[in-house]
C-alpha cells in the first residue's frame, strides 16, 4: 500500500460511524488523515474531535452554533465554517482524498451529489442517499467518474464477495439481517413496545434513528434499496434473511449455485477502514472471530406482517420514481415522533403507507423534485401524526 497518507473528510463526525472513523484514522496515523470534520449541531463533541485531531477545517450544519465552535477554536489553526452550504463545500475539495459520508438521513444527499460532481472516492455510510436519489447519483458517477465504496456492514461484505467477479455471474444477493430486539415478539406485543426497549440492540452498537429502523426492519428495507443502485441488482433478486448471530454479514449467490460470504464480528471498524484502504487491507488489532464462541448459525424467514415496513421499502423499489423518497422522508418523520413518544411502535408504519399513498407521485423526478417531495411527505407525515391519538 502506497505511503502517501489519505486526506479523509469525515462528514457526520460526531456520530457513530463518525467517531469509530476517527478511531480508525487515529490507529493508522500515517495512512489517514482528518482533513475536515463536520457535523449536525453536537457542537461540543466537534470542539473535543477538533482539538483532539487538529483537522484543517471544521463545519457545523446548525448556523446558531457556529461561534461557540469559532470562539472554543480560536488557539487552534482550524478553519471554522457553518451552514448545510460549507459542509457541501467541503465534500468538493481537491485535496481531500476520500469523502465519508456518514451524515444522518436526507441530509446527507447533497454533500454527497457535490463530492461525485468532484470525482471524489466517496466511502458511503448515508444510505439515504442511495434510497432517495439512487438513479440520479449512480447517472451522476458514471458522467463525473466518482466512485463509491460502501460502509454499511452488509453492502461491504457484497462488495468484497464480488471483488474478481464478473457481473454477469450473479445470481442473488442475499441480506442478512439480525431481526432486532422484537424478532421474536408477537405482532399485538409490538403494540406496546418503548423507545427505550427499541433502542437496545442485541448486536451492533449504533445511532438512535438506525437503532429504531433496525427494530422496525425499516433499515434492512433501506439497505434493499441500496443494493439495486450500488450492485445493479433488481429488487426480485435481493433477498433478506434474518440472522440473529449477526456473524455473516451479507451473501452473494451465483449463476453456478455456489455462494460467498463474509464474516467478521459485528464491529463497524471493520468496513469502515475496508472502504478507506480499498483494494488493500490493514493489519488490525480487532477482535477476531472464535468460531468456538459461534457453534450455530441460524436462519429465518423475516415476517412480513410484524415488520410491515421491509414490504413498503420492496413496494417502493417496484414503483420507482419518487416513491422511495416519500418512503424516506415519512420515516425520518415517524422516528423521531416514535422517540419522543408521540406514537407507537406499529403506528410508524400506518403513517408511512398513508404518505406513500398520498404524496405526489413523479415517474423521472430530478434533484428539484426530490426536494418537493421530501418537504411533501414530511409535511403530510407530520399532519398525521397530529391527527393520531396514542
Amino acid at each position: 500500500m502506497a505511503t502517501k497518507r489519505k486526506n479523509i473528510a469525515v462528514l457526520g463526525s460526531t456520530g457513530s460511524i463518525g467517531t469509530q472513523a476517527l478511531e480508525v484514522i487515529e490507529a493508522n496515523p500515517g495512512y489517514f488523515s482528518a482533513y475536515a470534520l463536520t457535523a449536525g449541531s453536537n457542537v461540543e463533541l466537534l470542539i473535543e474531535q477538533c482539538r483532539r485531531f487538529e483537522p484543517e477545517m471544521a463545519a457545523i450544519a446548525d448556523e446558531s452554533k457556529y461561534r461557540r465552535l469559532k470562539e472554543a477554536l480560536e488557539d487552534l489553526p482550524v478553519k471554522v465554517f457553518a451552514g448545510p452550504e460549507a459542509i457541501a463545500q467541503i465534500a468538493e475539495l481537491e485535496v481531500v482524498d476520500i469523502v465519508l459520508t456518514a451524515m444522518v438521513g436526507y441530509s446527507g444527499l447533497k454533500p454527497t451529489i457535490h463530492a461525485v460532481k468532484a470525482g471524489k472516492t466517496i466511502a458511503l455510510a448515508n444510505k439515504e442517499t442511495l434510497v432517495v436519489a439512487g438513479e440520479l447519483i449512480n447517472e451522476l458517477c458514471r458522467q463525473y467518474q466518482a466512485s463509491i465504496i460502501p460502509v454499511d456492514s452488509e453492502h461491504s461484505a457484497i462488495f468484497q464477495c464480488l471483488t474478481g467477479e464478473g457481473s454477469d455471474t450473479v445470481e442473488q444477493l442475499i441480506l442478512t439481517a439480525s431481526g432486532g430486539p422484537f424478532r421474536t415478539y408477537r405482532r399485538e406485543e409490538l403494540e406496546y413496545v418503548t423507545p427505550s426497549q427499541a433502542l437496545k440492540h442485541p448486536n451492533w452498537d449504533m445511532g438512535a434513528k438506525i437503532t429504531i429502523d433496525s427494530a422496525s426492519m425499516m433499515n434492512k428495507g433501506f439497505e434493499v434499496i441500496e443494493a439495486k443502485w450500488l450492485f445493479g441488482v433488481d429488487a426480485s433478486r435481493i433477498q433478506v434473511v434474518v440472522h440473529p448471530q449477526s456473524i455473516i454479514h451479507s451473501m452473494v449467490q451465483f449463476r453456478d449455485g455456489s455462494i460467498k460470504a463474509q464474516l467478521g464480528l459485528p464491529d463497524m471498524k471493520l468496513p469502515i477502514q475496508y472502504a478507506f484502504t480499498y483494494p488493500d487491507r490493514l493489519l488490525t488489532n480487532f477482535h477476531r472471530l472464535d468460531f468456538n464462541l459461534y457453534p450455530q448459525f441460524t436462519f429465518e424467514k423475516p415476517d412480513p406482517e410484524k415488520f410491515r415496513n421491509l414490504a413498503y421499502a420492496y413496494y417502493a423499489l417496484e414503483q420507482g420514481g419518487n416513491m422511495p423518497c416519500m418512503l424516506n422522508a415519512a420515516n425520518e418523520i415517524v422516528v423521531a415522533a416514535f422517540l419522543k413518544e408521540k406514537i407507537g411502535f406499529l403506528q410508524m408504519s400506518d403513517i408511512i403507507e398513508t404518505t406513500m399513498a398520498t404524496s405526489t407521485f413523479i415517474h423521472h423526478p430530478g434533484y428539484d423534485d426530490y426536494v418537493r417531495t421530501d418537504a411533501e411527505a414530511r409535511r403530510i407525515a407530520e399532519e398525521l401524526i397530529k391527527k393520531t391519538d396514542k
